[in-house]
């Protein structure tokens, strides 16, 4: 958009940005009908409670009409990247991730950003760069750059981002630097004390897992990943200083540091929540933690230490309810997908397991699984390690192995408790796969997993357990080798064109047309600029049928048996794929970085039509 010298003019009048003018400057552009604009005054006038909001915020809330962009309204960002466009500066989006929160706080303080209500966002030794929601009020800047002796650089950001994070990262950086009582001081509001000084503090032990300064962290550091859409958190200690990681749509990004002493008091504070033993140190532990998000969401976090070279090093996985509550199409599966695996997990018995590496989606497959089959008719009972979700609809059991109750003794267990459908967390050993053989044998539903990379391998695996053929033969249902892709940002995703030759590695051995059109990853504000948002997964699905069944042996060939497994309609993961970005979901790059390489008895296949 080119900036108007007239309504920078208009705008930049008074200096600090004022309702009229920016109504006006918005009817003369054409963003918003003098109607609309009179009605915004006019609501203004009448509510006394608005008047402390900056003006964007006043125009955003009363969601007019966009007339550059019919049907939709218009947005704080899409007025403030206007703003941004007339006062000509950058625009940005505030992304505290890629913000090293412990440097720019030390630019200025608080005091001074608020009064001034400008954000400091990036720093180095010949420049800092702050954010700021009144680019016609740049006073501050010329007495700044002499007083930090560097150039001063502005862009223009939202007004609610900039108060939201001005909170945040001076709380949290005060917590940090405050994360005990400080002894020296009469007043421990106003000691704030340097790097060095907290070191030093931490290896006296004054730095408490119930100090309020930490309590304030681990809470922040909770709500942050929530709305980040984390999967996992890492905290990673070092040698002088403690790494916070997300994983995130599957990638770890690196988010926060912190000092050595606060990091081990913020690990002291998780394990108290997770009712682990804070003083045990040496040896791993499990915990789980139950906690609100701040929409009033309930969520679970399953927590695992262990111990490290430099302390403990903490991994929580987050658990959502709603991803349980999914039905089979939100998982991923495709029409002809679902019914297949319908067709499996409602018989009445048999094995029915679902492989791939950890974090591939087996547990969400299978909760989503029990969800859909748990009825006031059935009893649904599961053995774990550890209990992923806990849910009102299941029996749970937790193996402990140090009172030996294992899968195995769990299985074992639960056949006399008169059930329905029993799901094992994982096949690991012989023992557990006799007892799951015997539960099917008994007239019992199975659903297990195993570590395997595709569908046709899980057979072989059972064998080399030791398994007896003819047992598997009896048994074995069917199998779903699965993972989980990223899929691209609706907001942004860009029509585009297949390259053939990507999409002839992609399909190779198999007669599929190249799409019409296929979708790129752009970036945009919705998802950080990554290009993709959420995952999907892929599936494998094997279902035994008498060909395949009578082809189970004691010395089964795994290429033959998978050939087999493909001519009785069996599709790889690959054209699985295929199918999720002819539909616009995901891209060949992104699958070729998570599928296996092509399986031996694939390649030597002449080529076939997809048969979904």
């Amino acid at each position: 958009m080119a900036a108007s010298p007239e309504i920078a003019s208009l705008l930049g009048r008074r200096g600090r940005l004022e309702l009229d003018e920016l109504l006006a400057a918005l009817v003369v552009d054409g963003y918003l009908l003098a109607e609309d604009a009179k009605q915004v005054r006019m609501g203004v006038r009448a509510g006394r409670s608005t008047v402390e909001l900056h003006p964007l915020v006043l125009i955003a809330n009363a969601r007019l009409a966009n007339q550059h962009e019919p049907g939709r309204p218009l947005s704080l960002e899409a007025l403030t990247e206007w703003l941004a466009g007339h006062a000509g500066l950058p625009y940005l989006k505030i992304d505290p991730m890629k913000i090293n929160v412990a440097a720019v706080t030390q630019v200025v303080s608080q005091a001074y950003a608020k009064r001034h209500k400008i954000l400091p966002i990036a720093s180095t030794i010949g420049e800092a760069t702050f954010a700021t929601s009144e680019p016609f009020d740049a006073g501050w800047a010329p007495d700044l750059a002499q007083m930090l002796r560097r150039d001063i650089k502005r862009v223009v950001a939202s007004p609610i981002d900039i108060n939201r994070y001005l909170q945040e990262f001076y709380g949290v950086q005060r917590s940090i630097q405050l994360a005990h009582d400080a002894k020296t001081s009469s007043d421990s509001s106003s000691a704030i004390l340097n790097f060095e000084q907290l070191v030093e503090l931490g290896k006296s032990g004054e730095v408490g897992a119930d100090d309020r300064h930490v309590v304030h962290i681990v809470d922040w550091l909770l709500q942050y990943a929530f709305e980040q859409r984390a999967s996992d958190i890492h905290l990673e200690p070092r040698r002088d200083t403690g790494s916070i990681r997300f994983r995130i749509d599957g990638i770890m990004q690196k988010v926060f540091e912190l000092p050595a002493p606060v990091m081990t008091a913020v690990t002291a504070r998780i394990k108290i929540l997770a009712r682990m033993d804070v003083a045990e140190k040496r040896r791993p532990q499990d915990g789980r933690i139950k906690t609100r998000s701040a929409s009033g969401r309930e969520v679970e976090l399953r927590i695992s230490n262990m111990p490290t070279a430099f302390g403990e090093k903490v991994v929580m996985r987050i658990f959502d309810p709603d991803l349980v509550v999914k039905d089979f199409a939100q998982l991923g599966f495709s029409p002809s997908e679902g019914l297949n695996w319908r067709s499996m997990v409602e018989r009445p018995h048999g094995i029915v397991l679902v492989t791939g590496p950890t974090g591939s989606g087996k547990t969400t497959t299978l909760y989503s699984t029990l969800k859909h089959l748990a009825t006031p008719e059935l009893n649904v009972c599961t053995v774990e390690d550890p209990i992923e979700m806990v849910s009102p609809e299941f029996n749970q059991m937790q193996v402990h192995a140090a009172i030996d109750l294992d899968f195995a003794a769990g299985v074992r267990t639960l056949l006399r408790q008169d059930p329905d459908i029993i799901m094992v967390g994982e096949i690991r050993d012989l023992e557990t796969a006799q007892m799951a053989i015997q539960a099917s044998l008994t007239g019992h539903l199975v659903l297990s997993t195993l570590h395997t990379n595709d569908a046709p391998s899980a057979v072989t695996r059972l064998l080399d357990l030791g398994v007896p053929h003819y047992l598997i033969q009896s048994t074995l249902t069917g199998v779903v080798a699965q993972r989980l892709v990223r899929t691209l940002c609706p907001y942004c995703k860009q029509a585009s064109s297949q390259n053939p030759a990507t999409w002839a590695v992609l399909t190779h051995g198999w007669a599929i047309p190249l799409p019409e059109q296929v979708f790129k990853p752009v970036g945009c504000l919705e998802c950080r600029n990554t290009g993709f948002m959420g995952r999907t997964g892929i599936y494998e699905m094997m279902k035994l049928s008498p060909r395949l069944r009578g082809l189970i042996s004691a010395h089964l060939d795994l290429s033959d048996f998978g050939r087999a497994a493909l001519a009785e309609g069996m599709r790889p993961l690959r054209i699985s794929a295929a199918d999720q970005v002819a539909a616009g979901l995901t891209t060949v790059q992104e699958i070729l970085t998570v599928l296996p390489p092509i399986d031996a008895f694939e390649s030597t296949e002449p080529p076939r039509h997809s048969t979904d």
